[in-house]
């Protein structure tokens, strides 16, 4: 099943996604779907960050066709764009932003 991820504790989930509230979610739905487009948050609460997804991406190998961090945070975002566009094969788009409205 190919499906749409978008990783937020708390902004709605647009159409055509799938909400994941946290990082065991998320990671779940990586592992068990083919993921075509996922989108980040990197403030979760509590400890868990958007950051520890990406770091499962990168230790698993487990790459969805395009990503994007719609973070409020520049730093954090940076951080994670770093990490991932470092570690993306080249068939992967980064985005250092969030996804445009249609």
């Amino acid at each position: 099943m190919v499906i749409n991820v978008f990783l937020d504790d708390l902004r709605k989930c647009p159409d055509g996604f799938v909400l994941a509230r946290n990082v065991d979610e998320c990671v779940l739905l990586l592992q068990e779907c083919e993921v075509e487009v996922l989108s980040l948050d990197y403030h979760l609460g509590g400890k868990e960050t958007g950051f520890d997804v990406a770091m499962w991406i990168v230790d698993n190998k487990k790459w969805p066709k395009e990503i994007f961090l719609h973070t409020s945070d520049p730093v954090a975002r940076e951080q994670m764009y770093h990490l991932l566009q470092s570690h993306a094969p080249e068939n992967v788009h980064i985005h250092n932003g969030p996804m445009r409205r249609r």
